[in-house]
C-alpha cells in the first residue's frame, strides 16, 4: 500500500513538473487569458441592486388554532390562516407576479429618474434603452438586427399600445422585468423588492417607486368594492336628500298658505304632506348612516404596510468585482494550458 501511495504521489509530482517546464506556454496562456478577462471586465458593467423589505397586513378570516398554523406554515403549507385565508382573491404569494405583469411595468415607463452623474432627468424608458454599456462582442448581432429592423421601421408605431407593443417597447418590458425582483417568505409573508440597474440612484428610485406602486395596487383592490359602495350610497344620499327637502319646501309651503285655516280637509292635507315629509327624512337620515358605514369601511379595509427597510442608494455594485473575473480567466488559462500540455499535445505531434 505505501508502495502504490509513493507511486501516486511520484505520478502527481511528475505531472507538474512536465507542465512546469513548458512555463514559457503555461506563461503565455495566463497574459492572453488575463488580457481577456481584462477585456470582458472592461465591457461588463457594473450592477447596483436596491432592496426594500415590507411587512402587509393580512386581512383575518382563519379559524385554525395559532399553533396549528405555525407548525403549517414551518412546512410550508397554508391551512387557511394566512394570506389567502381572508376574503381576498390577491395576497403576498402572487405579489411577484404582480410585480412582473406586464401592466405592471408598462406603468413604470413614464417615470422620471436621474443618473448619479447626470443632471438631466429622463424616462425610466429611454435609460433602459440608451444608458446601457453595450459590450463589443454584441455589435455584429445588433447591426444585423438593424438590418432587418429598418426593413419594418415603418410598420411600427410610436405610440404606447399596451394591447400591442412594438418589438422595442417589448425588449424593453422584457429588460425592465429581469431587473426587478420580488421574494415573498412564505413563513413570515415579508416581502423583498428589488431593482437592478446600472446606476445606484436609479435603482433606489425605482425601488422606492415600485414599493408605493404597489402599496397603491393593493390598496385600490382592497378597497375596490367598499369604494364602488360609498359611490352608489352617494347617489341614494343625494336623491333621498332631494326628496327630503322638496317634501319640506311642500309641506312649509302648503302650511303657510293655509295658517288660519280651521276645516278638518285642510289639517288631514297637512298631515298627510308632514307624514310624507318625515317618511323622506327617515329615509334620508337612514342613508346618511349607511353613508358614514361605507365610508368607514374603505378606511377598514385599507391595509397599512410596515416598512421594514427602506429604499437607499446603494454604495458597492452587487455584479460580480472586475477583478474576480480576469482571475477567473487566469485560471482558465491554467486549466487549458494543462489539458495542452498533458493531453493534447502528446496526441497531436503523434498525429502529426
Amino acid at each position: 500500500m505505501e508502495q502504490i501511495k509513493d507511486n501516486n504521489e511520484i505520478d502527481i509530482i511528475g505531472l507538474v513538473k512536465k507542465v512546469l517546464s513548458e512555463w514559457k506556454i503555461l506563461c503565455i496562456s495566463i497574459i492572453c487569458f488575463s488580457l481577456v478577462g481584462l477585456i470582458v471586465a472592461l465591457n461588463t458593467q457594473k450592477r447596483y441592486t436596491t432592496t426594500v423589505i415590507l411587512a402587509p397586513e393580512l386581512s383575518g378570516g382563519g379559524s385554525l388554532p395559532e399553533g396549528l398554523s405555525n407548525i403549517a406554515s414551518m412546512v410550508g403549507v397554508n391551512l387557511g390562516n394566512s394570506a389567502g385565508s381572508g376574503i381576498d382573491a390577491i395576497y403576498p404569494q402572487i405579489y411577484p407576479d404582480v410585480l412582473t405583469s406586464s401592466n405592471f411595468i408598462i406603468n413604470l415607463f413614464d417615470i422620471q429618474v436621474k443618473q448619479k452623474e447626470d443632471s438631466i432627468s429622463k424616462s425610466y424608458y429611454q435609460h433602459i434603452n440608451t444608458d446601457n454599456l453595450i459590450p463589443f462582442w454584441s455589435y455584429p448581432g445588433i447591426y444585423v438586427r438593424k438590418i432587418f429592423e429598418d426593413q419594418n421601421k415603418a410598420k411600427e408605431t410610436k405610440k404606447l399600445n399596451p394591447f400591442m407593443l412594438t418589438k422595442q417597447q417589448d425588449n424593453t418590458l422584457n429588460a425592465i422585468r429581469s431587473n426587478i425582483s420580488c421574494i415573498v417568505d412564505k413563513n413570515t409573508n415579508v416581502i423583498s423588492i428589488s431593482v437592478t440597474d446600472n446606476d445606484p440612484v436609479v435603482s433606489a428610485t425605482m425601488a422606492d417607486t415600485i414599493q408605493h406602486l404597489l402599496q397603491q395596487y393593493i390598496i385600490l383592490y382592497r378597497t375596490q368594492k367598499a369604494r364602488n359602495d360609498v359611490e352608489y350610497t352617494k347617489k341614494l344620499y343625494k336623491e333621498a336628500k332631494k326628496q327630503y327637502v322638496k317634501a319640506q319646501e311642500i309641506y312649509s309651503s302648503y302650511s303657510d298658505s293655509n295658517v288660519d285655516v280651521i276645516l278638518e280637509s285642510y289639517k288631514a292635507k297637512r298631515d298627510e304632506l308632514e307624514n310624507e315629509m318625515q317618511l323622506k327624512y327617515n329615509m334620508y337620515n337612514q342613508i346618511a348612516q349607511q353613508l358614514q358605514a361605507v365610508q368607514a369601511k374603505v378606511q377598514e379595509r385599507t391595509p397599512a404596510f410596515s416598512t421594514i427597510q427602506e429604499a437607499s442608494v446603494p454604495l458597492k455594485a452587487s455584479s460580480t468585482p472586475r477583478s474576480f473575473i480576469v482571475l477567473i480567466y487566469a485560471f482558465l488559462g491554467i486549466f487549458c494550458d494543462v489539458l495542452w500540455v498533458l493531453f493534447i499535445k502528446d496526441k497531436f505531434k503523434k498525429n502529426k
